[in-house]
């Protein structure tokens, strides 16, 4: 142990010796780079969702106002499930038609479909369940996501960055050590970006009973912080 200990302090001399950098009394010191990644854990508190109408007509006008009124009955219904104006925004509108293909034919138009989309934002995790029953039961009948993010992931992304600098801290005291050397300060930081997973949940429509809600499952979302530090050792 003694002879790889030595090894260990030789090699990081001769490689960290390039490094070196005048210090506050004129001394040279040895600057050390260390990366360090760290990571925290919450539960998501906001749900996004993807949720339309969908309405089909001979007539391209026709299509259009069945949408309209069909879905002026879902932005109704998300309001009374609670949802602020500010938390729903339209993400698309469109009218394609439909067509008949036929061998050796021109293809036909044989009617119309007219979608109208909107992305709802959910800040309470424990009503999603029935924000999703209310829109099944007023006619959406395209519903996307859940998305599920953390509303406020600064705290969390303080966590995470407090453990990366911890772990960066032991490894510069461990090349020290190493060194016969002590770390006196930091000299630089640096953060590559960050964040985490966004976990996409499946909620299954419950149709069986008119008293079953739409199970959510939150679970928890892992938010990461890179950092890159330089220690001086003296």
């Amino acid at each position: 142990m003694k002879v790889v200990k030595l090894s260990l302090a030789a090699l990081l001399a001769l490689t960290l010796a390039a490094c070196g950098g005048e210090g506050a009394a004129g001394e040279k010191g040895t600057l050390i780079s260390i990366s360090a990644t760290g990571e925290a854990r919450q539960a998501p508190d906001t749900a996004n969702i993807s949720a339309g109408v969908v309405t089909e007509s001979e007539d391209s006008e026709k299509a259009m106002q069945d949408n309209a009124a069909q879905m002026e009955k879902l932005i109704d219904a998300i309001a009374k499930a609670g949802i602020d104006d500010k938390d729903v925004q339209t993400s698309g509108i469109s009218l394609s038609p439909r067509y008949h293909h036929q061998r050796d034919r021109k293809p036909q138009i044989t009617g119309y479909t007219a979608r109208n989309t909107v992305r709802v934002k959910v800040h309470k995790i424990e009503e999603l369940g029935e924000v999703l029953d209310a829109m099944a039961a007023a006619g959406a009948n395209q519903i996307h996501g859940p998305s599920l993010e953390i509303g406020e992931p600064e705290p969390v992304m303080a966590e995470a960055r407090q453990k990366a600098l911890d772990k960066a801290q032991k490894r510069a005291e461990t090349y020290a050590e190493a060194l016969g050397m002590k770390v006196r300060r930091i000299v630089s930081v640096s953060e590559n970006g960050g964040g985490g997973p966004r976990p996409m949940l499946r909620a299954e429509m419950a149709t069986a009973r008119a008293d079953t809600t739409t199970p959510v499952k939150p679970g928890e979302t892992t938010v990461s912080v890179n950092l890159d530090l330089v220690f001086e050792l003296e």
